[in-house]
C-alpha cells in the first residue's frame, strides 16, 4: 500500500514539476469543472471528494509542542524558467542546493507557484496571495512551505518574475533577471504545521504543510498583474474540513 501511495505521489509530482505537459482531464476553478466537482471528473480525482485530510484549512485552535524542531530553509540556486500552466504561475527550480530540512530529513525544492486569494486561512482570514514552495524527499514524499502576502510595498523578486511571464498557456519563458529566493521568505521562520493534501487534482493526501506566520508584502499593481495572467479573479480551492487533525505551532 505504501509503495502504491508513493507511486501516486511521484506521478503527481511529475505533473507538477513538468508544467506544460498535456493532461487528459480538464479541471479548473469555475462552474462545472470547479473545485466542488473535481471528485466527479475522474476516478483519479475521487480523493478530492472523499479525502479526510484535505488542504486548504482554516488555521486556528493550534497546539504548541515543547522542543519543536526548527526548520532549515536553504534556497540558494536562482530559478531558470517561469510558466503560466493554465491554473497558476509556476517557477521551476530543481537543484540539490535548494532544500528545506525538518526533523533531520531533507526535502529538495522542485517548483513554486501562487494562489489568489490565499488558499489557507489564519484565524478565518484570507491573504491576497499565497506562495507554495513544493519540496520532495528521496522517497517521493512532499512538504509544501507556504508564505502569505499582504498588500503593501512592492516585492522586488515578484517584479522580476512577472516581467518574464508569457500569457500564452504552457509556454515556458527563461527568467532574464536572477531571482533571489531568500527575498521570497520572511526573516522570521515561526510556523504552523499540519498533515494535508495537494490543493489541486488529484488532491493526494500525505502531504506535510508548513505555513510561515510572518507575511511578506506585494503591491496592488503586482497582484492585479497576476490576476491578469490568470484571466480570472481567483485560483484558490475552498477551505476543507479539519476532521480532527491537530495543527502544531512553534
Amino acid at each position: 500500500m505504501k509503495n502504491l501511495f508513493l507511486a501516486a505521489i511521484t506521478l503527481t509530482m511529475s505533473s507538477l514539476v513538468l508544467a506544460g505537459e498535456a493532461t487528459t482531464i480538464h479541471w479548473g476553478y469555475d462552474q462545472e469543472i470547479g473545485a466542488a466537482h473535481w471528485g466527479e471528473l475522474s476516478e483519479q480525482y475521487k480523493t478530492c471528494s472523499t479525502g479526510k485530510n484535505q488542504t486548504p484549512i482554516n488555521i486556528h485552535h493550534t497546539y504548541r509542542i515543547r522542543d519543536q524542531h526548527p526548520i532549515e530553509i536553504n534556497y540558494q540556486a536562482a530559478p531558470k524558467t517561469i510558466i503560466f500552466n493554465g491554473h497558476t504561475v509556476q517557477v521551476n527550480t530543481e537543484s540539490e542546493r535548494d532544500y528545506l530540512q525538518i526533523e533531520h530529513e531533507k526535502f529538495n525544492l522542485k517548483q513554486f507557484h501562487f494562489h489568489t486569494p490565499s488558499e489557507n486561512q489564519i484565524n478565518g482570514k484570507n491573504f491576497p496571495l499565497e506562495l507554495h514552495f513544493v519540496n520532495q524527499n528521496a522517497q517521493g514524499e512532499l512538504t509544501v512551505l507556504a508564505v502569505m502576502f499582504k498588500l503593501g510595498k512592492e516585492n522586488s523578486e515578484i517584479s522580476k518574475m512577472w516581467a518574464d511571464i508569457s500569457t500564452e498557456e504552457n509556454h515556458p519563458q527563461p527568467l532574464r533577471t536572477q531571482v533571489n529566493l531568500t527575498k521570497l521568505l520572511p526573516t522570521q521562520r515561526n510556523y504552523y504545521r499540519f498533515s494535508g493534501s495537494l490543493t489541486t487534482p488529484p488532491c493526494s493526501e500525505g502531504v506535510t504543510w508548513i505555513v510561515l506566520k510572518q507575511p511578506l508584502t506585494l503591491s496592488e499593481k503586482q497582484l492585479e498583474q497576476f490576476k491578469d495572467v490568470l484571466k480570472q479573479h481567483s485560483n484558490n480551492r475552498p477551505i476543507q474540513p479539519l476532521n480532527g487533525r491537530l495543527i502544531i505551532e512553534d
